[in-house]
């Protein structure tokens, strides 16, 4: 661990290379202090992602643990990496890296402050106000400067997060999600009752699909927490690693990691498996935080290609069980405009940006600012295609 005193104000800033060395008790009592916590801001998950080989120097998500105590009291804490390529974010930079090299400069090593492989919005900087999340960003502004690192990189903060990071100078970059909300007057009782308030080429569209899958004689079994055995979780990490196999890419997540969050997170999670007669043929995982009524979509995968089963296993399985345990949110993940047809509606995601390079910092600066509009014009042109009948769910005005 490295660490700087300031003596006048007797502030400890620790760096941490394991987040071992943090204490898990005080990073998840200021997590729960926070507006938008989540689960895998967790200190178990993101010690799970080091200690299972997942997000390691050597995968290229070399830790940077950071904490600011004062006296005996963590003001604020945040997790960062610092990385040699830009896989796994979400957020994708790889122009700005491309122009860099462009010009002989070296874009990576960049210090990012994200939870790695996760695109889920939430809180970032944890920290007791506003001066706390400010003296956070100025240490990892600190740290970049010091390492020599060309940018720092804060990704799906919470609205204050973004606030603060605006208003330090730092360059603000728009994004789009697509999420299911239950609708807070009259609220859906259940699955039939929701598709019944979709137009009706959507309505229709739905059912077909659903259909497509019952015919070919698949039904799912549902699990929850420790309901989840090692054997379930040996299943989806063969079916998760046969996703990534058809796409020609490499899985982010070891098994040893989906152990832990198993023995250390069970309640965060709900598996959704597909059987056709007593043959396991795909699984969804989906996270969730009963406490706070939300659900994130996750990962999926298959050992048979069954026409529209991609469709029941992420979207319908997972909004079925939402509307039927009250759950109010669920989150489908990164990009995905098809998702709008099943009644994830769009939402507007942030990012923040710092560049040591003064010229590349005003480049980047002028993109930024012509991306911003272009992703205005799309969020109005979606819009114009809301999935829903007229009423109160219709409305498209983000979290």
């Amino acid at each position: 661990m490295k660490h700087t005193v300031d003596e006048a104000a007797d502030y400890l800033i620790g760096v941490h290379a394991d987040p071992g060395s943090v204490d898990a008790v005080a990073w998840d009592a200021l997590l729960a202090a926070q507006s938008e916590p989540t689960p895998f801001m967790r200190h178990a998950y993101l010690a799970a992602m080091h200690a299972s080989g997942s997000a390691t120097e050597a995968t290229g998500w070399l830790p940077q643990f950071i904490t600011v105590h004062h006296r005996e009291q963590l003001l604020c804490a945040t997790v960062a990496w610092q990385k040699t390529h830009s896989y796994g974010e979400y957020v994708f930079d790889w122009a700005w890296a491309d122009a860099y090299q462009r010009h002989g400069l070296a874009y990576y090593p960049k210090l990012l402050s994200a939870v790695p492989f996760t695109p889920v919005p939430g809180s970032r900087l944890l920290a007791v106000d506003d001066a706390a999340r400010r003296l956070m960003l100025e240490a990892l502004v600190a740290l970049a400067r010091q390492a020599g690192l060309s940018s720092v990189h804060l990704l799906f903060p919470s609205p204050e997060d973004a606030q603060v990071a605006r208003e330090a100078g730092w360059l603000m970059r728009q994004g789009v999600q697509f999420h299911w909300q239950q609708r807070a007057e009259q609220p859906w009782t259940d699955f039939p009752d929701y598709l019944a308030s979709l137009q009706r080429e959507k309505r229709k569209k739905i059912q077909q699909e659903r259909r497509k899958v019952g015919e070919a004689g698949v039904r799912f079994e549902v699990f929850e927490g420790r309901q989840i055995t090692s054997d379930l979780w040996d299943y989806f990490h063969h079916c998760y690693t046969l996703t990534y196999a058809a796409h020609h890419s490499t899985p982010y997540l070891s098994r040893a990691f989906f152990e832990q969050m198993a023995a250390q997170m069970p309640e965060h999670w709900v598996m959704f498996v597909a059987l056709r007669g007593d043959e396991r043929v795909a699984v969804s995982l989906v996270g969730i935080d009963r406490e706070r009524g939300t659900a994130w979509g996750r990962y999926w995968g298959c050992t048979e290609h069954i026409p529209c089963l991609h469709f029941e296993a992420c979207y319908y399985q997972p909004l079925q069980w939402c509307i039927t345990e009250g759950l109010s949110r669920f989150e489908g993940g990164a990009q995905g405009e098809h998702k709008m047809a099943r009644g994830l509606l769009p939402v507007p995601t942030a990012s923040a940006h710092w560049l040591a390079h003064p010229q590349f910092a005003r480049a980047v600066e002028e993109f930024l600012q012509r991306e911003g509009a272009g992703v205005e014009a799309w969020m109005d042109e979606l819009r114009e295609r809301n999935p829903f009948k007229p009423g109160p769910e219709a409305s498209i005005t983000g979290p």
